[in-house]
């Protein structure tokens, strides 16, 4: 069964940092690219970061310069680090399987909110 267990949200002010971590399984650090997605209040989910198995990664032009993602194959984590955080950035952020398998499922975790104050 896949599982994504994100964690390391919270509340921060502007010009903090964050840094969120997503826990897979096994299966999914083989057959899956990993993601981190977001949803503000009010506005459609987007993709924040991508890291495809090739080890390349990719930002939205919001979050370039200021978040990063990695993975640790040993413990099966994908790390999302967070800095210069902006009001902007408030919302559930979501970790992500994607294109996993031959038949290409996408898998989600349950959401973790972070909170940007001014």
């Amino acid at each position: 069964q896949v599982q994504l267990v994100e964690s390391g949200g919270g509340s921060v002010q502007a010009g903090g940092s964050l840094k969120l971590s997503c826990q897979a399984n096994r299966y999914i650090f083989i057959s899956c690219e990993m993601a981190w997605y977001r949803q503000a209040p009010g506005k459609e989910r987007e993709l924040v970061s991508r890291l495809d198995r090739t080890g390349t990664t990719s930002y939205a032009d919001s979050v370039k310069g200021r978040f990063a993602i990695s993975q640790d194959n040993v413990k099966s984590i994908v790390s999302l680090q967070m800095n210069s955080l902006k009001t902007e950035d408030t919302a559930v952020y979501y970790c992500a399987a994607v294109n996993c398998g031959e038949y290409k499922h996408n898998y989600w975790g349950q959401g973790t909110q972070v909170t940007v104050s001014s």
